[in-house]
């Protein structure tokens, strides 16, 4: 990995879901800018546990409700485009969310699509480089999001 100096934090929800098959998929949404395929993500909130902003990045971009565990599945890094040109090197971390249901209307529905993905179609669709390894490490190991199921607490 190169040197990212100046690097700001931002959290980012995996949202996942497993279909009638049983196979895992992962809920990606168009960025607002330039439409490419992204994971819902942000910047860190005041008074808010770093998995709870991941939560409400995950409502405000996709629609998406379900439960977010406090144990990050990685990290990656990319470049943020500023206003004017400008950019900085973010170090985003990653914390996994099982979808229970998805909103009809959220905040953000008529600036980004959303579409479920496995996760090596997700890994070939993202542009960030260490986004691509993680998902395409996650889809060689699933059992890693499938511990997700014996956090959830009960409903």
């Amino acid at each position: 990995m190169k040197s990212k100096k100046a690097t700001a934090q931002q959290i980012a929800a995996l949202p996942v879901r497993w279909d009638k098959n049983g196979k895992l998929r992962v809920l990606m949404v168009t960025s607002r800018d330039r439409g490419r395929w992204v994971m819902p993500k942000g910047w860190l909130m005041d008074g808010k546990k770093p998995w709870q902003a991941a939560k409400i990045e995950a409502l405000e971009e996709a629609g998406a409700v379900g439960f977010v565990s406090d144990e990050k599945v990685g990290t990656y890094h990319y470049k943020k485009r500023l206003e004017k040109g400008r950019s900085v090197w973010c170090r985003v971390t990653v914390y996994p969310m099982v979808v229970d249901k998805l909103k009809r209307r959220w905040k953000e529905r008529k600036e980004r699509k959303r579409h479920w993905f496995s996760l090596g179609k997700a890994a070939k669709l993202v542009d960030e480089p260490e986004l691509t390894e993680l998902l395409r490490a996650l889809a060689k190991n699933p059992e890693k999001l499938t511990e997700l199921e014996d956090l959830r607490p009960a409903a």
